[in-house]
């Protein structure tokens, strides 16, 4: 009985080292090699931003691009209290007119005090993401409607080829004076300025969609094409059953890399145009050029990047979800 329960130790040994193994390549992967490249990378900073002086001062090392954080979640904070307190008293003073006049019809008028840098987040992330989805709904139909149709592919890339480079710099102000002559009402429904940006970010991020859209059609496998003859799929069934279960991996890869353009182009509209959003933010504050600035202007740049590996990360769990072709999302 001995000697079994030895060997059965001796046979679990290997096994239980190659898990563990297994496990520390994992942990090192997924937490300590990250972790490392980020203390480098911090480390680094540090010194760089020591010997870095500007005409605002030193070079914010991560220490203070830290404490402005506290500070702009300080400032968002109060804020709040303001708009809080200016609603309250506004409540009252409704009351009042009511209980001496009960016909007053009541007004209520929204707190215009300046947004915060978390406010800003928000506007940046509404704006995006709606922009991406006017441009997620044109590209893909199109890009369909490309990858089956070589005579509509060869009618339609070069017009693609020739914008797809063009910069959200330059499509800013034909936007805006489309928007000003065409959008014209007493009472809009939403802000010019958050058309202007919704605008631009969608006439930018359009072209991957459409690109890989046409490419995933195009290759689709000959054999689903002889599958779809022999059952005599009507072309919406065709698309709906074969097309775009076969496409899903190239569709996903090009909102992938339209929500990374997409992002870049915003903050770049915002910061030409005064837009809200944290594009403005970045402007005001190299404009406003107080001590404090170059560390909130890098405080930014880190929520930006952030934001867009988040993103990222969003659209690669969908493709997940979605695709059958689990290699295509392991990045």
């Amino acid at each position: 009985m001995t000697t079994i329960s030895l060997s059965n130790k001796l046979t679990l040994s290997p096994t239980l080292m190659s898990n563990l193994q297994g496990l520390f390549k994992s942990a090192c992967q997924i937490f300590i090699l990250p972790l490392l490249g980020i203390m480098i990378f911090l480390l680094l900073w540090s010194i760089a931003a020591k010997n870095i002086h500007t005409s605002l001062g030193d070079f914010p090392g991560p220490t203070a691009v830290y404490q402005q954080f506290h500070s702009l979640y300080d400032e968002h904070t109060a804020e709040r209290i303001k708009a809080d307190k200016f609603y309250d008293r506004q409540q009252i003073r409704n009351d009042k007119r009511l209980a001496a006049d009960p016909s007053y019809q009541v007004k209520i008028r929204n707190y215009t005090g300046k947004e915060t840098f978390l406010d800003q987040i928000v506007t940046s992330l509404i704006t995006v993401t709606s922009g991406f989805l006017l441009a997620a709904i044109i590209a893909i139909p199109l890009g369909i409607a490309m990858g089956l149709s070589k005579n509509l592919n060869s009618a339609v890339n070069p017009i693609i080829q020739i914008f797809k480079p063009v910069s959200p710099l330059a499509w800013l102000p034909l936007v805006t004076m489309v928007v000003s002559a065409l959008y014209v009402s007493d009472d809009p429904l939403v802000s010019k300025s958050f058309v202007n940006s919704l605008l631009t970010v969608t006439l930018c991020s359009l072209w991957p969609m459409v690109i890989n859209t046409s490419i995933g059609v195009s290759s689709l496998d000959q054999d689903l094409k002889n599958v779809s003859r022999v059952l005599r799929l009507p072309l919406f069934t065709h698309v709906r059953k074969i097309v775009l279960p076969a496409s899903v991996p190239m569709i996903f890869t090009g909102m992938r890399l339209s929500f990374g353009v997409a992002w870049m182009v915003l903050i770049a509209a915002e910061m030409l145009a005064q837009n809200p959003g944290l594009g403005k933010f970045v402007w005001d504050e190299f404009q406003n050029g107080s001590s404090d600035s170059l560390a909130r202007i890098m405080a930014a740049v880190i929520v930006i990047g952030f934001i867009g590996f988040v993103l990222d990360r969003g659209m690669l769990q969908l493709q997940r979800m979605a695709s059958w072709d689990k290699s295509s999302t392991t990045v």
